[in-house]
């Protein structure tokens, strides 16, 4: 009775404390144990919000990310290490079957430690380019901070609170703050991001900026000696794949350290800022560790709308008649820190379902069922009708956003054509009526030419002036 008692009260508060929604595991790649004090805040918010976190050095023997074919951790994160590799058991294929498996990854770099060779080539495979040297420097000469201790070299960037880029985009990242609030962005690496859909930048670097390698620089800057400038540089870059596994990669480690949290700065233009990089490691973490932006589909329901219809309150029906008039409801809900709410679309964004067979026959956009919602579920409605075409076909919602997991629900019906008992009666049809007239007159002038030919005498016979014969 005592075993069984404990073993209920592990599984609540396992329960309480995982508030993720892939699980509360969490690897911490440090090399150095004296770094733990460097992000006490940081790695202190995320063993308040119920995560389990677990310490290794990149060269631990120890280390392996899977067990028996199952993940061994559900997060990783990794700080920058003096190390070139991270051994064995980190390698690019191991870190890519880890994403495959729906783990999260966040990666942190420094200017003044080249990234790991194992993280280069992970973020090479997803279409994330760092300097060739896999070192580089962010400096700007208008937006730093002022009282830092190297303000000379201008490396440390006071930057905006982030907001997104387009009105149709999730905002997770901004933090609420006022207008003498800013992101330090100390020392750090800038990247590149490719043309894939997956990749999307957090935190782009102002006009003003560029980046480059200090140590291969002797005289004046030229263009050759630039890695990229402006706003092709992303400083906070995130990576969701198809599975909804999700990478971030943070440019500047320091900047999750206890000395940019809530610190006061002086900004270059004059006038004391204060910074925000607790509000925002906090949400940058809660996207990657799916507290945020995580979507659930609750349940689908397909119908028919025709009320005459004997079937019309039968729920998802296998089959169905051409040109038959359907309902199609889902419900969305979305997951925010510790609890599901109900799933708001943003502006100027719709919600789509595509009645498929091998290529879409309706695209039509689903609307708030406000009837059939709640606080902690929304749901969606759509009212099309089939085309005519008889086949297999599909009900497909597939719904893909930046910064919020991907929905991919299919529901497959057949469509099957008019049975012979089902057609109307050609008397219904006004149409027909002159034809109906038609057969009518072709049968009874049949009739009466039989009649006719039937009760017309024959003509009697003999001929004139025939001669009798003797």
């Amino acid at each position: 009775m005592r075993l069984s008692l404990s073993f209920i009260a592990a599984l609540f508060t396992a329960a309480v404390s995982a508030v993720s929604t892939t699980g509360n595991r969490l690897l911490v790649v440090l090399e150095e144990d004296a770094d733990k004090q460097i992000y006490s805040k940081f790695l202190g918010d995320l063993k308040s919000r119920g995560f389990d976190l677990s310490f290794e050095s990149p060269k631990s023997e120890s280390l392996s990310l899977f067990h028996l074919g199952e993940r061994s951790y559900d997060h990783i994160i990794f700080f920058p290490t003096k190390m070139k590799g991270l051994g064995p058991n980190l390698t690019p294929n191991i870190l890519v079957d880890f994403l495959n498996a729906k783990g999260n990854i966040l990666v942190t770099l420094h200017s003044n430690v080249a990234a790991p060779t194992s993280l280069v080539s992970l973020l090479a495979e997803l279409d994330i380019q760092l300097p060739a040297d896999r070192t580089g420097l962010v400096v700007d000469h208008f937006n730093y901070a002022a009282d830092n201790s190297s303000a000379k070299a201008h490396d440390v960037l006071l930057l905006p609170p982030p907001r997104p880029a387009r009105s149709d985009v999730k905002d997770f990242f901004s933090t609420g703050a006022g207008e003498d609030d800013v992101l330090a962005f100390p020392r750090g690496v800038g990247a590149t991001l490719g043309a894939s859909a997956l990749l999307n930048p957090v935190v782009r670097a102002p006009e003003t900026a560029y980046s480059y390698n200090p140590k291969d620089q002797v005289g004046a800057l030229t263009a050759d000696d630039l890695f990229a400038a402006g706003t092709q540089l992303s400083l906070v870059s995130a990576f969701q794949a198809r599975n909804s596994a999700r990478l971030t990669l943070v440019g500047a480690a320091e900047m999750l350290q206890d000395t940019w949290f809530d610190a006061e700065v002086t900004a270059s233009a004059g006038g004391k800022k204060k910074t925000i990089n607790r509000e925002f490691a906090k949400r940058l973490s809660g996207w990657t560790f799916q507290e945020l932006g995580v979507l659930r589909t609750n349940w689908i329901e397909h119908r028919l709308d025709e009320p005459e219809d004997p079937r019309n309150n039968e729920t998802n029906p296998k089959i169905y008649r051409i040109k038959n008039n359907v309902k199609y409801t889902i419900s969305l809900s979305e997951y925010s820190w510790d609890s599901w709410t109900a799933f708001t679309v943003p502006d100027n964004d719709d919600i789509q379902l595509e009645f498929t067979m091998l290529s879409p026959y309706h695209r039509v956009p689903l609307s708030w069922d406000t009837t059939r919602s709640s606080d902690s579920a929304a749901a969606y409605t759509a009212y099309f009708r089939l085309p005519d075409q008889h086949g297999i076909f599909n009900f497909r919602l597939n719904y893909k956003r930046p910064f919020l997991s991907n929905i991919d629900e299919k529901n497959t019906v057949s469509v099957r054509h008019i049975a012979h008992n089902e057609w109307p009666r050609s008397f219904v049809i006004s149409g027909a009526w002159p034809w109906i007239a038609g057969v009518a007159v072709t049968v009874a002038g049949w009739l009466a030419f039989c009649l006719v030919w039937m009760y017309s005498a024959p003509a009697k016979k003999g001929v004139k002036g025939e001669k009798k014969t003797q």
